[in-house]
């Protein structure tokens, strides 16, 4: 009987203690898929992605004059896309600041990242320096962290054009 009665006990006990971890774990904030963003969060990628394409803007077109592209229509038009895309950056810092709600700013977000495709286009057909190329991958990085937060597609998606 008392072997029967601690059976029974280490099932109570066993079953209890994975209802309790798995109440445990549902507490847990979750950091993947669905995750709650805060205003300060956002703030903080926005924050980035406007030093990156900044410092981005620069080197790109220091890169583009030491390249055969130098005085060319197509290193304007690869420098255009490097000043709009820094544009957008402080276009969406200023809608950012004004609105009481981050997500009211998709739509920002979304011209940051087609701009952006763009550019992607060009760094991955061009040898441009080591510089430039990590500026770029850094940029690149905290764009498509701010697309994951506005569940956009990322930065090369075919969802953007790219020419």
């Amino acid at each position: 009987m008392k072997k029967h009665l601690s059976k029974i006990f280490f099932a109570f006990a066993a079953v209890f203690a994975v209802l309790l971890i798995s109440d445990v774990s549902n507490a847990q904030p979750r950091k993947a898929r669905g995750r709650a963003y805060t205003k300060a969060d956002v703030d903080n990628v926005i924050k980035r992605v406007e030093t990156r394409a900044d410092n981005f803007k620069k080197e790109f077109d220091e890169a583009l004059d030491k390249s055969r592209l130098d005085g060319s229509d197509r290193e304007d038009e690869l420098n255009s896309y490097a000043k709009d895309l820094e544009k957008q950056t402080d276009e969406l810092r200023r809608e950012f600041d004004r609105r009481d709600l981050w997500i009211e700013n998709k739509e920002e977000v979304r011209r940051c990242l087609a701009t952006a495709t763009k550019l992607d286009v060009a760094m991955r057909n061009r040898k441009l320096g080591r510089d430039v190329e990590t500026t770029w991958a850094a940029l690149r990085y905290e764009l498509n962290t701010l697309a994951k937060v506005y569940n956009l597609p990322v930065v090369g998606s075919s969802a953007y054009p790219n020419s």
